[in-house]
């Protein structure tokens, strides 16, 4: 008896476990799959600002799309309009889009119409700079040397007796090849191309200032400045003090930019005493630039001198105020005091 019970007892063991309350246990219920968000793609429309004309539809453009990646697309269809060369726009005559600008954030609906102007043929900025400085360089030195066919053949190849022409060379040939030197290892550059046809006009500036100043310092009757060697002392103090200067603040701008980025931020002055004028102007490396030229025109007693740093001048207090506006409506925490170009007045 003991021996059947025993095995009538074991027998539910061998089906299914138990629970409890002795009833077998219910399979868990299955986990309800997430169903999948829908993903809300854009279209794009790109006309023609002047003609209107449609010249592309992009369908299914992802939210997260950057105006850089819509111009890439865009130019799988025009491939003559490369990126560099296309602006994009919300309006005809607007603004033209930043690269880094997405779309969904943009004040569009799903379908976005955007408006293309061809900018024209593009040229790197590090070409453009390395072709506008190698010429005065190259010019000026052919002034120097008295070369052939400048100022009549008894003078060819011959030599100055006035140290400051020698002088003047030396300063003139640094501040060129400092700059040749910074555009290949310091400048960083939040724009990497400009219109070709810029380069002419900005070539024509440099390029004659520099043979007309080179002509009238170099010629064989070229007369010392008025107050003789203390003149030319001072001069040549404030034109070492500019370049040093300008060249602190560019390593300051740059270090402001990590390589490959388009980040901005408010430039404050540092350690180096020469960026202490970040705490009165927004531009200071024009403010130096500025000065070496002044200094230049005082050391040679030269008008044209003194014509391409008034020239000068007033093209980077316009560049100055472009910028110092710009760092106006981006950070509002902007230091108050700075003036552009100028300390106090400008």
């Amino acid at each position: 008896m003991d021996l059947s019970l025993s095995l009538v007892a074991r027998e539910p063991s061998q089906g299914l476990s138990p629970s409890l309350n002795g009833l077998p246990r219910a399979p868990p219920p299955k986990t309800a799959k997430k169903p999948k968000k829908a993903v809300l793609f854009f279209e794009v429309e790109i006309l023609d600002a002047k003609t209107r004309e449609k010249l592309c539809f992009l369908d299914k453009v992802e939210p997260q799309a950057t105006i850089a990646e819509i111009k890439n697309l865009f130019t799988k269809t025009h491939p003559q309009w490369y990126p560099a060369r296309q602006s994009l726009r919300l309006d005809p005559k607007g603004r033209s889009l930043k690269d880094e600008d997405v779309l969904q954030k943009l004040p569009v609906g799903t379908t976005a119409t955007l408006y293309f102007r061809d900018l024209g043929a593009q040229i790197s900025w590090v070409t453009v700079f390395l072709t506008e400085y190698a010429g005065p360089l190259f010019i000026y030195l052919l002034f120097y040397f008295r070369v052939p066919f400048i100022y009549g053949h008894k003078y060819d190849f011959t030599s100055s007796r006035h140290s400051v022409v020698h002088l003047a060379c030396i300063c003139h040939s640094f501040h060129y090849v400092k700059r040749l030197l910074e555009t290949l290892f310091v400048h960083r550059f939040s724009h990497g191309t400009m219109p070709l046809r810029n380069i002419f006009k900005n070539c024509t500036y440099y390029w004659g200032f520099a043979a007309w100043m080179a002509y009238y310092i170099n010629h064989p009757l070229y007369t010392p400045p008025t107050y003789g060697a203390q003149q030319v002392k001072l001069a040549l103090a404030i034109f070492v003090i500019c370049q040093l200067g300008n060249f602190s603040i560019h390593m300051a701008l740059r270090d402001l930019r990590p390589a490959g980025s388009k980040t901005r931020k408010i430039p404050y002055p540092t350690k180096n005493p020469f960026t202490w004028l970040f705490l009165l102007v927004s531009c200071p490396n024009y403010t130096y630039e500025v000065g070496s030229w002044i200094g230049f025109a005082i050391m040679t007693q030269c008008l044209p001198v003194a014509l391409f740093s008034l020239v000068g001048f007033t093209q980077m207090t316009i560049w100055a105020k472009g910028k110092h506006r710009s760092y106006l409506k981006e950070f509002r925490d902007y230091p108050p005091l700075r003036m552009p170009i100028v300390p106090f007045l400008l």
